[in-house]
C-alpha cells in the first residue's frame, strides 16, 4: 500500500526529528517511501534497524526506503550496501528538504566536527503522541568513554529561548496539555548562547511566558549539571512535573571513573535526597548500564544497592555494548554472557522498585493524562489503567486505589 510510513528508533529527539522528516518528505512530494530514522546506542539497536528495513522492503518493495539517524550518520557505507536501501541521509541532512527530492544525491552525510546551528523547526503534532516533545539543544561536550553519540550528533549546540517558547506555545494551542523538553544533553543547554543561560533559566521563563501550558516535564538531565534555578522550580513550580530521570550509569565509583563521568556515587545519593527535601514524593529514574568493561562482582553489587539506596523508582537498563572509535571498546571486556545475566538482574530489581513506587501511591489523589488505549499517566509519570474511556489529552484527578498489571488503577472525581 502506497503511503508515506517513519519508523522512529531510539531516543525522544528521534521523536521530534521523525516530525520534520514527515513534513519534509511530504512537501518532496513523496508518496510512496518508508523512512527508517535509525539510533546507535547500542548494537542492538542497529541490528533491530536492520532487521526493520529488510522487514520494510518486503512488505513496501515498490516504495522508496530512505535511512537516516544516528547509525547511518557514522556508517552510511554499511546502510548504502544493503540492497534494500534507496538513499541515506546523515543526521543533519535529514533535516533538510532538497535531501527528499527525486534528484538528491544516494548517500548524504555532512561532517558534524563542524560546529552547525540547529533548526528550529516548527512541529504541529505528533502522530501517536499525546504529550508534545520540544527539541531544546543538540549534541553533547562531554566524553563518556562508552558512548559514541557525540560522533553521531556533533558537539551541543542550542536554540534561542525565544524559537522554543513560540514551539511550546503553538503546540499547547492546538491542544498539548504537558510538553517534555528533549535533547541528548539537556543540562547542557544553553552553554553556546550568548549570556549562557542554563536549562532552569530556560524552564522558568517557559512556564511566565506560556501559563495556558499545565504541565512541563524533563527528559534525562546529568546529575552534576542540575543549576539552581531549576531546584527553585522543583520546589516551588506545581506545573514542572515532580518527575526527574537521571543519567547514573553505575553506582560504583571506580566504574563512574572508567566512564569518565562527572559524578560519584555519593552524588546521586545527595542528589536524591536534595530532590526529596524540596519536592515530598518526587518520582526519580535512572539509566544504569550492566556489565561495563572492568566491571567485577563487588562493582555490580554497589549499583545493585544505588538501586533501593538511592530510592529509585523507574530504571531503564542497558546491558554494555561496545561501540566502535569509543575508549570502553579498547577496555577489558566483561563477558557477554555476565553482562547479560546482570543486566536482567537490575531489571528484576527495577520490577520490584516500580512495583514498590506505586504500592506507594495508592490512596492518593493524582493527575492523570489520559492516553490512547485506555491508559494514561499522573504527574509523577506513574502509569495508570483508565476503567471508563476518555479522549486522549485530557486531564482528569484520580483517586488511586490500587495497582493491577503494573498499573495504578483507580476512581475519576
Amino acid at each position: 500500500m502506497a503511503g508515506l510510513d517513519i519508523i522512529t528508533f531510539g531516543c525522544r529527539l528521534n521523536l521530534v526529528e521523525s516530525e520534520v522528516i514527515r513534513r519534509h518528505a511530504a512537501a518532496a512530494g513523496l508518496a510512496d517511501a518508508v523512512i527508517v530514522n535509525t539510533c546507535a546506542v547500542t548494537a542492538e539497536a542497529e541490528r533491530q534497524a536492520r532487521q526493520a528495513i529488510r522487514r520494510a522492503r518486503r512488505a513496501r518493495p515498490t516504495a522508496r526506503l530512505i535511512v537516516t539517524g544516528c547509525a547511518a550518520q557514522l556508517d552510511p557505507a554499511r546502510f548504502a550496501a544493503m540492497p534494500e536501501v534507496d538513499q541515506v541521509l546523515g543526521n543533519q541532512e535529514k533535516l533538510r528538504r532538497k535531501s527528499y527530492d527525486a534528484d538528491a544525491p544516494r548517500i548524504l552525510r555532512g561532517d558534524l566536527r563542524a560546529t552547525t546551528p540547529v533548526p528550529a523547526p516548527r512541529i504541529e503534532s505528533f502522530d501517536g503522541h499525546t504529550r508534545a516533545f520540544v527539541q531544546i539543544q543538540q549534541g553533547c561536550e562531554h566524553r563518556c568513554t562508552f558512548c559514541i553519540i557525540p560522533l553521531a550528533r556533533g558537539d551541543n549546540r542550542s536554540l534561542a529561548i525565544g524559537e522554543i517558547v513560540a514551539q511550546v506555545r503553538a503546540l499547547v494551542a492546538r491542544g498539548y496539555r504537558e510538553v517534555v523538553l528533549t535533547g541528548v544533553d539537556i543540562t547542557g543547554f544553553g552553554g553556546d548562547l550568548p549570556g549562557r543561560p542554563r536549562l532552569g533559566q530556560l524552564a522558568r521563563r517557559l512556564l511566565a511566558l506560556v501559563p495556558e501550558l499545565p504541565r512541563l516535564r524533563l527528559s534525562s538531565l546529568d546529575p552534576v549539571e542540575i543549576d539552581d534555578d531549576l531546584w527553585r522550580l522543583i520546589a516551588e513550580e506545581p506545573r514542572l512535573m515532580p518527575h526527574l530521570h537521571l543519567s547514573i550509569q553505575s553506582g560504583d565509583d571506580l566504574i563512574l571513573k572508567r566512564m569518565k563521568r562527572r559524578h560519584s556515587r555519593g552524588d546521586v545519593l545527595a542528589l536524591c535526597r536534595r530532590a526529596r527535601d524540596l519536592r515530598p514524593g518526587i518520582a526519580l529514574g535512572a539509566d544504569l548500564i550492566a556489565g561495563f568493561p572492568t566491571e567485577d562482582e563487588a562493582m555490580f553489587q554497589n549499583t545493585a544497592a544505588l538501586i533501593d539506596e538511592a530510592g529509585l523508582d523507574y530504571l531503564h537498563v542497558f546491558p554494555f555494548s561496545a561501540r566502535p572509535e569509543t575508549p570502553a571498546a579498547r577496555m577489558p571486556q566483561v563477558a557477554p554472557a555476565l553482562i547479560r545475566e546482570r543486566a536482567a538482574l537490575l531489571r528484576a530489581q527495577a520490577t520490584a522498585a516500580l512495583a514498590r513506587s506505586l504500592a506507594a501511591r495508592i490512596d492518593s489523589v493524582a493527575s492523570v493524562l489520559s492516553e490512547r488505549g485506555g491508559v494514561g499517566h499522573t504527574e509523577h509519570f506513574a502509569p495508570v489503567r483508565l476503567t471508563a474511556p476518555s479522549e486522549p489529552g485530557r486531564l482528569m484527578a484520580m483517586r488511586i486505589t490500587g495497582v493491577a498489571d503494573r498499573h495504578l488503577v483507580g476512581e475519576l472525581r
